[in-house]
């Protein structure tokens, strides 16, 4: 057998072992969290909107209490002696990930998310598989790059494990992570998600995550994105803005044992009346893709939600802003869709609350593929409305690229280009 031979085989080895390290991965962080939904509020699948009235309401506001107290002390400890966390973005540049740190962060993420605070889960099997492939390359002495790609590749099909999204995982780590469109990085980030979705599926449901009824193409709605984009895309930016501001503010000592309790108190309180705040935000999700609530509600609970978030994220919380995104996109299209259609009828609550979501997914991460293919796997639909949908996204990362070139701009003595 030759060398080339012999070199490609042990890469494609490395590659399925880390696809299916990503799929264990992801099934865990999903079984463990339908393991501690089940046992506080008596599911282990579904979504928040049609389980979470039937608890009563000191449950509610006790299980928040609880993830505040138990995540503020654990954060506390953790930031304390704990060694510093190492993020996914840093493992693929070849930082290592420590191993108790990560797995004290990933812990309590799934605690924290399965108990219903108001942030996403998705963030827990990117880490937990980010560290198992970082694991697998070091053991099998890959190259410094292909490390980079593999860790990368992994990290991707967490995502794609815990929501059986295996192409929005292959996109996430070759747009994102690896910003590198090549077949050196495609072709191991579609092996491992597709690997991943596979091993993850003995857990988890191949369902599309939200259910949306057939979407179909209207004048109306392409005008509408046109227009709707770009406001989508400011509101996408401030999000991403008041979440970074967020985390810089966060309790860097033992205040955090004092203000996650009680921010975790407050939403669980205010969930009384909006469970739909709850949890990853598929509950405000599903509620804009039916839009079955009076439309002045959905934009409440949109409000609601984006406070909620922020303020669990100031709170000291570590988790993710993806899915939170695409709820907020979703339950905003929603509420401005159904005004829209009061000056022109013809499309459907379920069309704007996809385009929106898409849109604002695509603003807050600044991957317009992503955002598009993920909104796609979530929902099973989509394919009919692509031009809008890819209309509302371009508006939406175009406000992003241009605040961010007019900051570069005026920090650029004048004279001086910004590449």
């Amino acid at each position: 057998m030759t060398s080339p031979s012999r070199w490609l085989l042990r890469l494609a080895l490395v590659t399925v072992l880390v696809g299916i390290g990503s799929g264990l991965s992801g099934m865990v962080v999903s079984w463990l969290l339908h393991l501690l939904e089940h046992v506080t509020y008596g599911f282990g699948e579904g979504s928040f909107l049609d389980e979470l009235p039937t608890p009563s309401s000191e449950l509610k506001v006790f299980a928040l209490f609880l993830a505040g107290t138990i995540g503020g002390f654990g954060w506390w400890a953790l930031r304390k002696w704990g060694t510093k966390v190492v993020s996914v973005e840093d493992a693929v540049t070849g930082k290592r990930m420590p191993l108790w740190s990560s797995l004290g962060n990933i812990s309590l993420q799934i605690i924290i998310v399965g108990l219903g605070a108001s942030i996403g889960r998705e963030v827990a099997p990117r880490e937990l598989a980010a560290l198992v492939a970082q694991w697998i390359t070091r053991k099998t002495g890959v190259t410094a790059r292909e490390a980079k790609i593999l860790v990368a590749c992994g990290a991707g099909a967490g995502l794609a494990a815990v929501y059986d999204v295996p192409l929005g995982g292959a996109v996430f780590a070759v747009e994102i992570l690896l910003a590198e469109l090549s077949i050196a990085t495609v072709l191991p980030a579609i092996a491992t998600s597709a690997i991943a979705a596979l091993v993850a599926r003995l857990v988890t449901s191949p369902a599309p995550l939200y259910t949306v009824p057939p979407l179909e193409l209207s004048p109306s709605l392409i005008v509408w994105s046109i227009i709707a984009g770009p406001v989508v895309g400011f509101a996408a930016l401030g999000f991403v803005v008041l979440a970074k501001w967020a985390g810089a503010i966060r309790p860097k000592n033992w205040l955090i044992l004092i203000v996650m309790p009680v921010i975790f108190t407050l939403v669980g309180v205010l969930s009384i009346w909006f469970p739909e705040i709850l949890g990853n935000g598929r509950a405000l999700g599903q509620l804009g893709f039916t839009g079955t609530a009076p439309l002045l509600l959905i934009l409440l609970v949109v409000a609601l939600k984006f406070i909620s978030t922020i303020s669990t994220i100031g709170a000291g919380a570590a988790g993710g802003t993806l899915t939170p995104s695409l709820a907020l996109g979703a339950g905003l299209g929603a509420g401005l869709g159904g005004f829209w259609l009061l000056l022109w009828p013809g499309s459907s609550i379920s069309a704007f609350a996809f385009v929106a979501a898409a849109a604002f997914l695509a603003g807050s991460m600044r991957a317009p593929l992503t955002a598009l293919v993920l909104v796609v796997e979530f929902t099973g639909q989509g394919q009919a409305i692509l031009v809008p949908a890819l209309l509302a996204i371009a508006g939406s990362v175009m406000v992003g690229y241009m605040t961010t070139r007019r900051r570069d701009w005026a920090k650029t003595p004048r004279g001086e280009g910004v590449a």
